[in-house]
């Protein structure tokens, strides 16, 4: 199967230029792509798992992916669905984040003997003289036909500012220097990304008379057509530190049933035969096959063995079997309950809740329970003699546990 028959298959695809053509480009040759990732944090969230996921299935079928670091155009801010101006990072801060998406990113691509490469933008974006460059480059942007762009929308409304207005510039010319440097024809992305990546394929068309090709992925939706991906806590990211394992299994294992035919189809390798088949499944049967996504998602991310654990503590919470070691444990200490006892704040420190507020307002809708005990009143509090050497089981809702244990 071609692969952009099979990326369609298992619903990425969103919007592609000149598709014959680039049909074409793919089935001649093994074809230098690339995806870019701005290092906002020292972590890849949820949103960077369809294009890494679908950068693995091009590789697969044989293409050379670029993994470009945004290490130069960190340092203005991609405004694409923004409301407010980017935060300015220092190059300390930029040079941390992307020692962390590097590392990220090499779980997923192999780099070995050149079937991929990587690529920081710092290094042609941070040495440009500003005349020849907007004499060279700039000379090809319509500023009309800029202010028009998705990318550009929500900024508008509150003030675009001119550092950000040059990001299509530089995200273009990233494009134009990709294909100088590797002869890089394709740029993928999430669709957010459309207008940017026009400009990068029109770019090459004007200073090269080449064709060049851009494809955008869907974004995953749930069935109330709100983006998958966060949690009470917020993103979710890709990083054991910052999302842990369990954390992770049990966001997929807890999805609407009516998302789980997507969600296996474009965050797993398993065959389509089997996709539809788990999909299929009826009633309570359909746990099976959230079961085998949360497995496969957490795997891919953290490893089978971590897949594991995160798969045994699951059993033990929510069918009373496997082992209780890997449910997230929370050591609290006996300073930490004599400067505040109350349940609210607990709540908040172990990361059930977003914010004390947050734990206030579950306590208050009947949300909380403690071991067995549903608690409503917010002014409750846990001694140091209130929880047992081998720990007390919060529960925030149905799904989302996590065992209080004394740091003694």
């Amino acid at each position: 199967m071609h692969i952009l028959d099979t990326l369609k298959e298992r619903g990425f695809l969103a919007q592609i230029t000149f598709e014959e053509a680039l049909y074409e480009q793919l089935a001649k040759e093994p074809t230098a792509f690339y995806i870019g990732f701005d290092p906002t944090a020292v972590s890849l969230h949820f949103g960077h798992f369809i294009p890494i996921l679908a950068m693995v299935h091009m590789q697969k079928a044989g293409h050379i992916p670029i993994a470009l670091i945004g290490g130069g155009t960190a340092r203005i801010g991609d405004p694409s669905g923004r409301t407010d101006l980017r935060q300015m990072m220092d190059d300390a801060t930029i040079e941390r984040h992307i020692s962390g998406i590097k590392g990220q990113i090499g779980r997923f691509i192999d780099f070995r003997e050149n079937r991929a490469l990587a690529a920081n933008n710092a290094d042609w974006l941070m040495n440009l003289n500003y005349i020849d460059f907007i004499r060279e480059i700039g000379v090809h942007f319509s500023v009309n036909r800029m202010i028009t762009a998705e990318c550009y929308k929500q900024r508008m409304e509150q003030g675009l500012t001119f550092l950000e207005f040059n990001y299509m510039i530089m995200q273009a010319y990233d494009f134009l220097e990709l294909y100088r440097r590797h002869n890089c024809l394709l740029q993928m992305g999430g669709d957010d990304q459309w207008s940017n990546m026009l400009a990068g394929a029109d770019l090459i068309r004007r200073r090269e008379r080449k064709q060049a090709f851009a494809c955008t992925f869907n974004l995953l939706m749930n069935s109330e057509g709100q983006k998958m991906g966060k949690t009470a806590r917020g993103a979710l990211w890709l990083d054991a530190e910052l999302c842990s394992p369990y954390e992770f299994y049990q966001y997929w294992r807890n999805i609407a049933d009516a998302d789980v035919r997507k969600s296996l189809s474009m965050l797993t390798f398993l065959p389509m035969v089997e996709v539809d088949r788990l999909a299929g499944l009826e009633g309570s049967r359909i746990n099976e096959a959230k079961t085998v996504l949360a497995f496969e998602t957490t795997k891919l991310v953290h490893g089978e063995a971590e897949a594991q654990k995160a798969r045994e503590a699951s059993s033990a919470l929510f069918a009373g079997a496997g082992s209780m070691e890997d449910v997230p444990t929370f050591l609290i200490t006996t300073r930490q309950l004599e400067e505040d006892s109350r349940l609210t704040t607990i709540l908040f420190l172990c990361g059930l809740c977003s914010s004390r507020s947050d734990a206030r307002k579950m306590v208050q809708q009947g949300a909380v329970a403690v071991g067995e005990k549903k608690i409503s009143n917010t002014d409750f509090v846990l001694g140091a003699d209130d929880i047992p050497a081998e720990g007390m089981l919060l529960r925030r809702g149905k799904k989302q546990y996590c065992r209080l244990m004394m740091k003694r």
